[in-house]
């Protein structure tokens, strides 16, 4: 990574995700910005900067990093974007709908999975088998799967590469029944591994990075919203049945 994209991600700090479509090509200023942020940002391509919701600004977005620059190219603006008006954070919108572009991109062989024999709700969970928050959180598998609610979790050992979560995470993938491998870890039992192409730790654990994630656990619903930290059964079928609903309105 350049000196420069380090410099661009410190500034932004991980703020927020934006899934803005580009205005025509024939917007002049537009090109201008996008020619000039990419002398200064190698790594920010055209299709990094697009439409924003105020006049006079265009959003950056890049991964989980998202500014917003002024049309001359001067400012470059860190922060959630608020429509007080109508008491709507665009910038949770926008985040939340590249989120849901990104996670519905993986392919089912990635998740472990936990599937009820009627399924009514789908969230991905970001999980650290060590943590102790996702461990109370396999604790209630049972009443998860009760519920109607299908778990598809994916290994995130929030302590980097080395650590003793993450040789763990590479034994979990590698045994024969992930689930129940996934099962013994959070219990702290052994189990039995095999070896195996365990590229998909490095594939998962940045792609927690790109969704945004600050912990584990971190609950993804299938619209994108993203819920850090733990959500017993109850509140998640309640979190679960307002989106429902909200979308329904929506529609």
């Amino acid at each position: 990574m350049s000196r420069a994209m380090k410099i661009f991600y410190s500034l932004l700090a991980v703020t927020a995700m934006s899934g803005m479509s580009a205005f025509a090509a024939d917007d002049p200023t537009l090109e201008e910005v996008r020619a000039k942020m990419n002398v200064m940002f190698q790594e920010i391509g055209p299709e990094h900067i697009n439409a924003s919701p105020v006049d006079g600004w265009y959003t950056v977005q890049k991964d989980s990093v998202v500014a917003y620059v002024s049309e001359d190219g001067r400012y470059l603006l860190q922060g959630d974007m608020i429509d007080l008006d109508n008491q709507i954070n665009l910038s949770e919108i926008t985040r939340t709908d590249s989120r849901r572009a990104l996670m519905s991109s993986v392919k089912e062989d990635q998740f472990i999975l936990f599937t009820p024999e009627v399924v009514k709700h789908r969230v991905i969970i970001f999980t650290d088998v060590d943590c102790t928050y996702c461990r109370k959180l396999h604790s209630q598998i049972d009443e998860y799967l009760a519920a109607g609610i299908e778990i598809r979790y994916m290994l995130y050992p929030r302590n980097g590469p080395a650590s003793r979560s993450w040789n763990t995470s590479e034994d979990v993938w590698c045994a024969r029944d992930r689930s129940a491998a996934l099962t013994a870890a959070k219990l702290g039992r052994s189990f039995d591994t095999n070896k195996c192409d365990m590229s998909a730790i490095s594939e998962q654990y940045m792609l927690g990075q790109s969704v945004g994630l600050t912990g584990t656990p971190a609950i993804v619903f299938e619209d994108g919203t993203l819920v850090s930290g733990y959500l017993p059964p109850e509140a998640l079928v309640s979190r679960l049945q307002m989106l429902e609903s909200v979308a329904a309105t929506a529609n």
